[in-house]
């Protein structure tokens, strides 16, 4: 399932700026703060998918879509959670997000965190974007209530798809990188990409002999990086970014290069509000610097 593309623009959290005159109803919407992002929202999107718009009284734009998604909410009878963030006022959600510009936009559906759009959207966009997440939970058993619009899947994802379920992950990653040509900031296809790949790099491999040999010979980058992606794959995650984290540590030079990209490119196949994520983000930012 595969969302739209960003348009518009947006603001750079990281500089100050004025705030507009305009005043958004945002006011109106239920605020996601640190103190009840886990206890209520994480918790009501078991039952109900949850959108989290994130704003600044500096970007009338980020406003705007808040009006928008509470706009198209009541019109969905509430089959659907709203909430706000005004990210200079909780810094730490909005870190702990990754939230970079304004507007942005998340869905959390079974406690999972779905990226949805990070620059301003007409509302016939964003009407599509909560179309596609009632379908997603829908299919994960999340709500229901009501008839679930059915969303249009991209031509190239459709033969992704295909392709994957006949085992071809060459012609399905053809497809991703086809759809993300055409729609850089779509990111349902950047985690197709990155999941067939990995499909790719370890189709074929034998995980214990590939970890034997990775331990064996801990200077060899390739068999760490191949190990790393086998732990990964069978959900290892503490495992393998522990492994090219030692790498990097241990060594300088283009190996170490070779360890850090990859280790950002596992970084994408795991949701972005995981705590071993974030744990690994800061290490790899110690270990660099």
């Amino acid at each position: 399932m595969t969302l739209p593309p960003n348009f518009g623009r947006a603001i750079d959290l990281s500089g100050p700026g004025k705030a507009p005159a305009a005043v958004s109803a945002q006011s109106a919407v239920a605020s996601v703060t640190a103190a009840n992002i886990a206890s209520e929202f994480l918790t009501l999107s078991r039952t109900k998918p949850v959108v989290v718009a994130c704003w600044s009284p500096r970007s009338q734009e980020s406003m705007t879509v808040v009006d928008v998604l509470a706009k198209l909410q009541a019109m969905d009878e509430e089959r659907w959670v709203l909430g706000s963030l005004n990210v200079d006022q909780e810094q730490q959600v909005a870190q702990a997000l990754q939230v970079r510009t304004v507007p942005y936009a998340i869905a959390l559906v079974n406690e999972q965190i779905v990226p949805l759009f990070e620059q301003s959207y007409p509302e016939a966009q964003i009407r599509m974007v909560i179309d596609k997440v009632l379908s997603l939970a829908f299919e994960q058993g999340i709500g229901g209530e009501g008839e679930v619009p059915e969303a249009p899947m991209e031509p190239e994802e459709e033969e992704a798809l295909n392709a994957l379920e006949a085992g071809d992950f060459a012609t399905a990653e053809a497809a991703y990188k086809k759809l993300l040509a055409r729609k850089p900031q779509d990111n349902f296809a950047k985690l197709g990409l990155a999941q067939t790949q990995l499909l790719i790099r370890t189709a074929g491999l034998d995980a214990d002999a590939i970890s034997a040999e990775a331990d064996a010979d801990p200077k060899n980058v390739e068999l760490q990086m191949k190990s790393a992606d086998l732990e990964i794959s069978r959900g290892d995650v503490d495992l393998a970014f522990a492994r090219l984290l030692k790498y990097i540590r241990e060594f300088r030079g283009p190996d170490q290069t070779l360890a850090k990209d990859h280790l950002i490119q596992l970084f994408s196949l795991v949701d972005p509000a995981d705590p071993r994520l974030v744990k690994a983000r800061s290490a790899l930012a110690s270990a660099l610097y």
